[in-house]
């Protein structure tokens, strides 16, 4: 099968699909993102007791109806995406919309359900303790862990990114 390059442009369904999977895609990687490089940072250079105050704050609040349709949607939005590629023989796109689906749906979603929201869990039963030692104790014991698997699911979202960028750059190309 020889792609062709440049035919008719890609059908409205196909093109509303690929640019809802970027919205959604860039929307979860930046808020991942900015748990690195602020978020984070803030609460580690807070005294410990208001930084587990704060966390159990945002933790709550973070279950909502605007964060929704970023956390669960993308990979469904992906996934269908990567299925009217596929069924209008744009192959290439729906392999890079199928691969952003799996990546983020493994390395974003399940990684978040799996480690970050237990930990979150626990950390909203936590009482602040009066002694400072004791508020250390818990924020470094959570901070660090939770950070790393931040980093984590913030790669597995950039990488879905690109290859959403990717099946962009692709939804053009048919495949006889």
């Amino acid at each position: 099968m020889t792609p062709q390059l440049y035919p008719d442009p890609a059908p409205p369904l196909m093109t509303s699909l690929a640019l809802l999977s970027l919205v959604l895609g860039g929307a979860i990687f930046g808020f991942f993102y900015a748990w690195i490089c602020s978020t984070m940072w803030g609460l580690d250079a807070a005294d410990p007791a208001v930084a587990i105050s704060a966390m159990q704050a945002m933790n709550a609040s973070v279950r909502n109806a605007v964060f929704a349709p970023a956390f669960f949607g993308t990979p469904v939005v992906l996934f269908l995406t990567a299925w009217v590629a596929w069924g209008q023989s744009r192959m290439a796109a729906a392999k890079a919309f199928l691969a952003a689906g799996l990546v983020y749906l493994i390395g974003g979603l399940v990684a978040t359900m799996a480690v970050n929201v237990p930990m979150n869990e626990a950390l909203a039963l936590v009482s602040i303790p009066d002694s400072p030692e004791a508020a250390r104790q818990i924020w470094s014991e959570y901070s660090g862990k939770w950070q790393v698997w931040n980093i984590a699911r913030t790669v597995a979202s950039g990488i879905s990114l690109a290859l959403i960028g990717l099946g962009l750059m692709q939804i053009r190309q048919v495949q006889n």
